[in-house]
């Protein structure tokens, strides 16, 4: 395949615009991740758009219909304080007036976005958020005809369906399961534009080799250099799971110490912090340094979100995580997902976190989740340069191909 730098490729840079959301910590995670990773290994730069920064202006220039607003807030914040309240069965009920909004608001949706092409001109556009592709597709061929739309998915699956996947488009669809593959041509997809990866997209960062040492970094943090250690993480906004899991685990007394980052969460925070504890328990907010603490960590504990599973699976981590009725419908399948592989343990209710850690750390149970975790490679991140330089370099031919055709019947 002819490489960017080739003498048949025009002397620019090409521009790939990334849309993303606020919409949990997932969406800014992976486009960030993606932008980092163009700007490392093509000659491309990267720009960003924010579909909730583009709804807010539809909103503001009360040009669609948000009830959202009614209430003083937007779908983000909702989402965001769903989660850090431990509330996400809510989300069952979020997802579908989620999906009405958007039908009901659709032709002014298109008109922003090709607002936002015509302005940018991009070569290619990757969205990491779903429900929006149509109306992204759409909007970017009424711009720039032929211009491709790749949509990476950051859910193990397309929950519910055409969530994230929409076949009457022509969007490339990126899946880091064999199940969204599945879930792709079973929808119709052309199987040219699906593209599978040895897994989820996450930060280079987490493939970064740490030379501290595990021992006394443990110390400086106030922990037990030798103790088995957990990390119990909830993304971004944390959640109140996190004080029955402290509170759960004291049973285990000396034999485990435990991370636990509360991610925005301050009150959260506090409230660990300030909580009666026989155990040694490091508590911070908000942090970059996700793969310090997981260099530092045994295993994690956490909801099933795709980034932080995969990032723990990446850092060798077994998992524990909680299938309920409360778990968000699009992160369902990822705990079939762990079963299968069996890289860790789904439970019912963190109520029975104690019982679960217990059964999970048999020496037998653990040393064969950990040999699962180990087999898991997992290198997405660095195959997605190669798969976006595949698809500017077929439209370029086929560009070049459109336009000159009629020139030779001259």
């Amino acid at each position: 395949m002819e490489t960017m730098q080739s003498s048949s490729y025009p002397k620019k840079k090409f521009l790939i615009n990334v849309v993303t959301g606020n919409s949990g910590g997932g969406h800014i995670a992976t486009s960030n991740a993606i932008s980092s990773i163009i700007e490392q290994q093509l000659p491309c730069q990267t720009s960003i758009t924010d579909v909730d920064i583009l709804a807010k202006r539809l909103a503001e220039g009360q040009k669609t219909l948000d009830i959202y607003k009614l209430f003083g807030t937007s779908g983000d914040q909702v989402l965001n304080q769903i989660m850090q309240s431990g509330w996400t069965w809510i989300h069952h009920l979020t997802m579908p007036f989620n999906k009405l909004l958007i039908k009901l608001n659709y032709d002014a949706g298109v008109r922003i976005f090709e607002e936002q092409w015509r302005e940018q001109q991009p070569d290619l556009v990757v969205s990491v958020v779903p429900l929006f592709n149509k109306m992204i597709w759409e909007s970017l061929q009424k711009v720039k005809p032929g211009t491709p739309l790749v949509t990476v998915l950051i859910d193990f699956a397309d929950f519910p369906s055409a969530y994230w996947i929409e076949p009457e488009t022509g969007s490339y669809v990126v899946c880091g399961t064999q199940k969204a593959v599945e879930q792709a041509r079973s929808l119709g997809v052309n199987e040219d534009l699906i593209v599978k990866t040895s897994g989820m997209v996450i930060n280079p960062r987490f493939y970064e080799p740490i030379v501290s040492d595990r021992a006394q970094e443990r110390q400086r943090l106030g922990l037990d250099p030798d103790c088995l250690t957990g990390l119990v993480l909830f993304g971004g906004n944390g959640s109140k799971a996190m004080l029955e899991i402290a509170k759960r685990l004291e049973s285990f007394h000396q034999k485990l110490q435990l991370i636990f980052i509360c991610g925005r969460n301050e009150e959260l925070a506090l409230a660990l912090r300030e909580s009666q504890s026989l155990q040694k328990r490091f508590v911070t907010t908000f942090t970059k340094d996700i793969p310090y603490y997981m260099h530092l960590s045994d295993f994690m504990i956490g909801k099933p979100g795709p980034g932080s599973i995969s990032e723990a699976l990446v850092m060798k981590l077994p998992v524990i995580v909680e299938r309920s009725a409360a778990t968000m419908p699009q992160e369902q399948y990822n705990t079939d997902w762990i079963q299968h592989q069996q890289v860790g343990l789904v439970i019912r209710s963190f109520r029975d976190i104690d019982r679960a850690v217990e059964q999970f750390l048999e020496p037998e149970n653990f040393a064969r989740y950990r040999a699962n975790v180990a087999a898991v490679n997992n290198r997405a991140v660095f195959e997605i340069p190669d798969i976006l330089q595949k698809i500017l370099a077929n439209n370029y031919k086929t560009t070049k191909t459109t336009v000159a055709e009629p020139l030779q019947q001259r």
